[in-house]
Order: C-alpha cells, then structure tokens, then sequence
C-alpha cells in the first residue's frame, strides 16, 4: 500500500431491504512549498524586489500517531494539549531520507533546523486550507532537506506529520517553507 496525501472511507449499514445509511470521509490534501532566495533574508529579498530562483512543491506526507493523538485531545478537548498556533507551531527540515512510519515521533536526521511561524500571519485558515510558514535564513538549515515536519513547540515537540522528498542543499541565502492542508 502507497502513503497518499487522501485519505477515504465508507461505511454502509442496511437496516431493511432497499435502506442504506452511509458515511464518508472524503480526503486531506497536503502540500509543501520551498521558495529558494539568494538574499540573506526575505525582507532582504522582498526589498529589492528579488523572485525566488526555484519553488519546489511536492505533495501528501504521512501523519505521525503522535500528532493524530494530540489532534484529536484537542478537538474534544480531552486534555491540556500545546497548540500549533504562531506561539508554538515550528516547521522542521532534517537530512534523513529514511522512509516515514506512523509511529515516528519527529524527524529522523543527524541535521535537523526547526522554525517558529512568521510572526503575526501564520499559521491561518482559509475555508478548509490551513497553513503554515516559516522563513529558514542566510546561515540556518544548510545542508540536505529530505525531511519535513510541523510540531507543537519547544517543550512539547507532538509532530503532526513526517514528509521524505529531497528537496536540495542549502547553502546560505533564505528558503521559506511553507506547509498546507486542505480538508474536504
């Protein structure tokens, strides 16, 4: 069976001849975004009106028990559980290429970069699309990106998902990464 950023299921029950109730989960569409700047920082690009020199987008990722766990503690508010609001939600790229496991708790790599959210604009919500962004500067994550995650802060640290894709090596100037999921 193939990872995949949709996820479906269906149940059926017939009570009596001819009578069908059904239930659907229709998909979570998830998509990764790099913009990759020469600038130092993407003030610095914006600035001067720079365009990133390459955008990579790859898509799905593979939710982590953890995260699902602390997810669904926090929908029905089961327990005291840390956000992944702009005061604690990080995006994180590692080095390992190992594939990803429900049960990993984070990134895997001997390198690994976490990033709080870019103050005041994320994460946020857009009808169903949630995302996340975070801006990876001059002298910050350079070396291989194979890995990729969103947790829920320094001290809690409840990764969400783990995505594998290599993505380059980072060698000074800025790349934001930004993280969407779509529900429908």
């Amino acid at each position: 069976m193939e990872n995949s950023d949709l996820s479906r299921g269906e149940d059926s029950l017939c009570v009596e001849k001819e009578c069908t109730i059904m239930e659907r989960f229709k998909q979570a569409k998830v998509e990764w975004v790099i913009e990759k700047f020469k600038s130092k920082t993407y003030a610095e690009a914006m600035a001067v009106g720079e365009l990133p020199y390459e955008i990579e987008r790859f898509f799905g990722n593979m939710m982590l028990n953890e995260g699902i766990q602390a997810f669904e503690d926090l929908i029905c508010d089961l327990a005291t559980i840390t956000k992944w609001d702009n005061t604690n939600a990080r995006l994180g790229v590692g080095d390992s290429a190992a594939d990803e496991s429900e049960a990993q708790t984070g990134l895997l790599g001997s390198n690994q970069t976490f990033k709080a959210m870019i103050s005041g604009s994320y994460p946020s919500r857009s009808a169903q699309t949630l995302t996340w962004r975070s801006e990876f500067t001059d002298a910050e994550g350079n070396f291989a990106w194979n890995e990729f995650t969103v947790d829920n802060g320094a001290a809690a640290q409840q990764n969400l998902n783990r995505k594998v894709q290599a993505s380059g090596t980072k060698s000074g100037g800025t790349w934001t990464l930004t993280l969407n999921i779509t529900f429908s």
